[in-house]
């Protein structure tokens, strides 16, 4: 709440049922909280644990996903970080902020308790949040990702596309192996999807969704964003999830193409079950997803083009050896 008004504003019960099948865009309250300041943010990157904290770099062209790189914070403390994503090109992602900071899990439950409260029918699990604060011109690739997805925006101004799913532009097979682990979120992509997506100009006090798996990406158009990323699990999305992946195993281990992606009656609920069942009988069951994962290939330094020093030689692509 702030000053007693709720975290969600305007929202209505037919507004919030179009969550789940519409690219989304609606107001909050949540920057209004004395939570996202400058001080404030810098004393949680102070606390936060570094093992949880993601930093990346990338380039301007929206097409080159290969450009997104990992980093590390090297010795720089959280002010000197906090200043690189303000005169650099960095992106710092305080990961799953609800297990480490107690005012955070306060703020996002109650968010989704209002959620809930305005979409009848709406369940979540497996609720969790990341705190993007992310230089003023950075931007994140197409991508998609396996949970439901909300973004909150609380400070900047960011542009952001989203492909609806009946374009076709990504195959199922796409995510089949994003949800195993096999293919980044990131995705290639091809400018003129461009004319296919439904963009948006989000600003400080607006929360923007879309169905679950919908491709997207975002280029920061004003000042440090600040943003906080949650997602969420229902029994529907979870069906999907287990679907996409029943398919993709069962074509690896069954005669017959399993290619439907139906989500209701008596067939998906069975391959639901089936792949519940197999994961408990190590004969049949498939490989745990595996997350992809970026080699570490600059370090944040403040006195470098872009607050970036690689950690790489730019013509031999091997390790840059430092002391």
């Amino acid at each position: 709440m702030t000053n007693g008004q709720p975290l969600l504003e305007n929202w209505t019960p037919e507004q919030a049922a179009r969550m789940n099948n519409a690219i989304f865009v609606a107001q909050h309250r949540i920057q209004d909280l004395d939570l996202f300041g400058d001080e404030q943010l810098i004393e949680l990157l102070d606390r936060h644990p570094r093992e949880a904290l993601g930093i990346n770099t990338m380039g301007t062209d929206p097409v080159c996903h290969q450009e997104w790189q990992e980093g590390r914070a090297g010795n720089l403390n959280a002010e000197q970080l906090y200043e690189a994503a303000q005169t650099g090109r960095i992106w710092l992602n305080m990961r799953r902020v609800m297990d480490h900071h107690a005012e955070y899990a306060r703020l996002v439950n109650s968010l989704y308790e209002e959620l809930e409260a305005n979409c009848p029918g709406l369940s979540t699990y497996n609720r969790s949040a990341n705190l993007l604060i992310s230089s003023p011109e950075a931007i994140v690739y197409y991508h998609l990702d396996c949970p439901v997805n909300m973004l909150w925006h609380l400070r900047g101004t960011k542009r952001v596309w989203a492909y609806p799913l009946e374009s076709g532009i990504v195959s199922d097979e796409t995510i089949e192996g994003v949800l195993c682990g096999e293919k980044s979120e990131e995705l290639e992509f091809r400018s003129e999807w461009d004319d296919l997506a439904v963009s948006y100009d989000l600003n400080p006090g607006e929360m923007v969704t879309w169905p679950q798996h919908t491709p997207h990406r975002v280029v920061n158009t004003g000042g440090l964003n600040v943003s906080l990323s949650t997602e969420h699990m229902t029994s529907r999305a979870a069906r999907r999830n287990n679907v996409f992946l029943a398919n993709r195993h069962f074509r690896q281990i069954l005669p017959g193409d399993y290619r439907s992606t139906q989500l209701t009656g008596w067939q998906p609920a069975a391959k639901e079950f089936a792949l519940r069942v197999m994961r408990r009988l190590p004969i049949l069951a498939p490989k745990p997803p595996q997350g992809y994962k970026y080699p570490v290939t600059f370090e944040v330094d403040l006195d470098a083009q872009n607050c970036v020093r690689s950690l790489v030689d730019n013509d031999t692509r091997e390790p840059v050896l430092t002391s």
